[in-house]
């Protein structure tokens, strides 16, 4: 028989019993869709979690650290096997000329950051302050709303990016209260609205504690306060603007949510004007107090041409007495959890295919018991049993692929839905994206899996069918 006698004839008999037929494909429908779900959660995670590490500054930088100096730094901390060891150098201008000569880094910029405070009519709050270089910056995949730029560099006014969740750490003066407390919101517009910028939250937090507002001090109202005169003193506030806002509103989360960016040349330039020959806090002295003779940064932003030379490249930079973390370190430990929780959930889905399987297999045994007489004739009028056998696979192979094509469909249906839903609260949760993803590779393979498991599954059957004698089977009522 030709191949399209065998598709005809297995075609016709799927579709005399059409009950039957529709209870097994449902079973394979069942498992195929539970299978390619499961598949679709594991694989939506891990693509958040690349997205993720995208937005925080990709997988091809490098955060250094240097001698007694947490860092701070901007994308995500990784490679737990070096965090207890101790640099053994600042990182300093002659760090980064040192740290641009190594092979394959293609960027190498220094990154300050610090506790800052701004100020605006009755409110106030602390921010975590990071200055950075414009090239630095542009790294960071800042999501930025409309009408946002980079700060200005070589300009004596600091230009801020503010994060979206900024507003909320804003609280009263008088009472302390804040979003958290009161429900409300500064009525405050950061991007036309001139801000206040304290450096030193050291001296403003001490003024206030001698019971002098920082007005008061500012218009040099100090009149009976003696010797405390210079420990009362305010700190200077300096007007600044926001140059751009992370996009986002308080149900939005990213890595960049919470800090404060600026231009590192013009925060450097503004805390020597202020501190002079004093040592700024944070910056490392000398055994006699003095301050260190070269500026030392809080970590270093490497870049590196290719990802394949992160780890090559972080293993020099520890060499040379830093302390080095890669997003690309932390991909890979994190690539063997998500194979194992893509296997564990691809084997939860598969125990329905196996089900489905049985039931084909049970089908196609019905199917011969029912056809005994009909497989007796064929064999007497010359068919081969190669024919016979491939007209039964073929039956079972048809059930698999009517079965592995609709389960797809219900799969996209059900991922849709699972996205809907997960979409309405997973800004609240921190995770944005889609919790379910289903790639063209997937639904290939689910497809192709659910056509070999319904062959298997009929595989038995159809050798029980070729070996039947066909006097025997004639005879079979």
């Amino acid at each position: 028989m030709s191949l399209i006698d065998l598709l005809r004839m297995s075609s016709g008999n799927l579709k005399r019993r059409k009950l039957r037929t529709f209870l097994t494909v449902l079973g394979v429908v069942i498992g195929t869709a539970s299978i390619v779900v499961m598949i679709s959660l594991g694989l939506g995670m891990q693509k958040s979690m690349y997205k993720q590490v995208e937005e925080s500054g990709g997988i091809t930088n490098i955060d250094v650290t240097g001698k007694n100096n947490g860092g701070g730094g901007v994308i995500i901390s990784s490679d737990m096997m070096h965090q207890d060891q101790e640099s053994e150098k600042y990182i300093t201008d002659g760090a980064i000329k040192e740290l641009s000569k190594i092979e394959h880094v293609k960027m190498a910029s220094p990154v300050l950051s610090m506790s800052a405070m701004i100020l605006k009519g009755n409110y106030e709050g602390y921010i975590d302050l990071r200055g950075m270089r414009p090239e630095a910056l542009e790294e960071q995949n800042i999501p930025l709303i409309e009408g946002s730029r980079l700060p200005e560099t070589k300009t004596s006014n600091l230009e801020l990016i503010i994060g979206n969740l900024i507003p909320e750490m804003l609280y009263e003066k008088n009472t302390g209260k804040g979003y958290w407390e009161t429900g409300k919101l500064p009525e405050i517009d950061y991007m036309k609205d001139s801000l206040f910028l304290i450096l030193d939250s050291d001296a403003y937090l001490a003024s206030k504690q001698n019971g002098t507002s920082s007005l008061e001090q500012s218009l040099g109202k100090n009149e009976g306060q003696g010797g405390n005169q210079a420990s009362a003193k305010a700190p200077k506030k300096y007007v600044v603007h926001a140059s751009g806002m992370v996009k986002g509103d308080l149900n939005t989360y990213n890595s960049h949510s919470y800090y404060v960016y600026c231009d590192l040349d013009t925060l450097i330039a503004s805390l020597k004007k202020e501190y002079g020959t004093k040592p700024i806090p944070g910056q490392p002295t000398t055994k006699s107090g003095k301050p260190y003779k070269e500026f030392v940064y809080s970590s270093a932003c490497v870049q590196v041409d290719d990802i394949d030379y992160v780890e090559e490249v972080s293993a020099k930079i520890r060499e040379m007495g830093y302390t080095a973390n890669s997003n690309a370190e932390y991909l890979k430990s994190m690539q063997s959890q998500f194979a194992i929780i893509q296997a564990v959930l691809g084997g939860i889905g598969a125990v329905s295919l196996l089900v489905a399987a049985i039931g084909i297999a049970n089908t196609m045994m019905m199917s011969i018991y029912e056809r005994t007489k009909e497989i007796g004739v064929i064999k007497v009028l010359g068919c081969s049993l190669k024919n016979i056998k491939q007209m039964f696979l073929i039956e079972a192979g048809f059930i698999g692929l009517l079965g592995g094509v609709i389960g797809n469909i219900l799969s996209m249906l059900l991922s849709f839905g699972i996205n809907t839903i997960a979409g309405s609260m997973g800004s609240a949760m921190g995770f944005e994206g889609d919790i379910s993803y289903i790639p063209i590779w997937l639904i290939l393979a689910s497809l192709g899996f659910a056509i070999l498991v319904g062959m298997a599954a009929g595989y038995f059957p159809a050798l029980r069918a070729m070996r039947l004698s066909p006097l025997a089977a004639i005879r079979n009522e």
